[in-house]
């Protein structure tokens, strides 16, 4: 099974938890092993896991890769003027692969799913497979 799904980013540079959205293309799938893939089709944008019980891991994270990697440097050369966000999402990669066990996604107690942005305000896909196995 394949989903597909929409978010509209307002900030130029957001993480969006999309766990509840995974768990719930698998329920549709009524499947008791298997794996899923997320991913996005975007140069920058990307998909990564990590904490989402405090909001504050997610400010940090953005704030850390901002200083690491500026929205403006002067060595960037791409005409668009987004370089960075190209950097980020190549750092975040554009899929994740998790494991279903006994019908249910297997994360951490932490673990949440994130959609990333790095070159906002924008729409954004992505797809959620799922293959049984």
């Amino acid at each position: 099974m394949l989903f597909e799904h929409q978010y509209q980013f307002s900030k130029r540079m957001q993480m969006h938890d999309i766990t509840e959205i995974v768990k719930q293309d698998i329920n549709r799938c009524h499947i008791d092993e298997g794996i899923v893939v997320v991913y996005t089709p975007h140069t920058t944008a990307g998909i990564t896991v990590n904490e989402n019980a405090d909001p504050d891991v997610v400010r940090d994270m953005i704030n850390a890769f901002e200083r690491a990697f500026p929205t403006e440097h002067l060595d960037y050369h791409h005409f668009e003027g987004n370089s960075h966000a190209h950097i980020k999402s190549t750092l975040f990669g554009p899929s994740q692969t998790f494991i279903i066990h006994r019908g249910q996604l297997l994360l951490g107690i932490w673990q949440g799913i994130y959609l990333c942005e790095f070159d906002g305000p924008r729409q954004r896909t992505f797809y959620v497979k799922i293959m049984e196995g």
